[in-house]
């Protein structure tokens, strides 16, 4: 079966033929074309669908149960997630990387092989820098990977009524 989208699109109010290009959603890159005249765009119906219930199950909320195996605990993925990854057979032997992002909150991603994906740190330091019992300076330190200009380093002199 032929893709429409390997045929030429004209726009149906200027007539004119649209550009190909990807509109990226959440992670998905979705085919469209766009008019450049009037900006009109239409998302491929086989993108649009797949998103539309990546939405979906974005959306609900699953009650799983964490269980004990062995010397970890396990918690069982909702097999509508695992069909939707679509790599079923290929994520059942592969690692996963797992984060605990703050308390309370876990991620998993399967998708750590891909290269596009790039990690992002954030980190804060502070130091108090204390001499014969006084306090003497302050510095706070905050860094982005993702954006290294923006990271910052202050330096205050410590007030005298600071306890350390």
């Amino acid at each position: 079966m032929e893709d429409l989208f390997d045929h030429t699109i004209l726009c149906n109010k200027c007539n004119k033929k649209m550009k190909a290009g990807l509109l990226s959603r959440n992670g998905f890159n979705l085919r469209a074309v766009k008019c450049e005249q009037c900006g009109k765009s239409i998302i491929h119906p086989e993108d649009k669908r797949e998103y539309e219930e990546f939405i979906r199950l974005k959306q609900k909320e699953y009650n799983v149960k964490m269980r004990m195996v062995g010397n970890s605990y396990a918690v069982s993925i909702p097999r509508e997630i695992v069909d939707f990854m679509q790599e079923q057979e290929s994520i059942m032997n592969n690692m996963v990387k797992l984060c605990f992002e703050e308390a309370g909150k876990i991620s998993l991603d399967f998708d750590s092989n891909n290269e596009e994906q790039k990690s992002r740190v954030v980190s804060s330091e502070e130091v108090k820098v204390v001499r014969n019992g006084k306090p003497v300076y302050h510095v706070k330190k905050v860094s982005d990977s993702a954006n290294p200009e923006t990271n910052k380093t202050k330096v205050f002199k410590a007030k005298e009524e600071e306890e350390y």
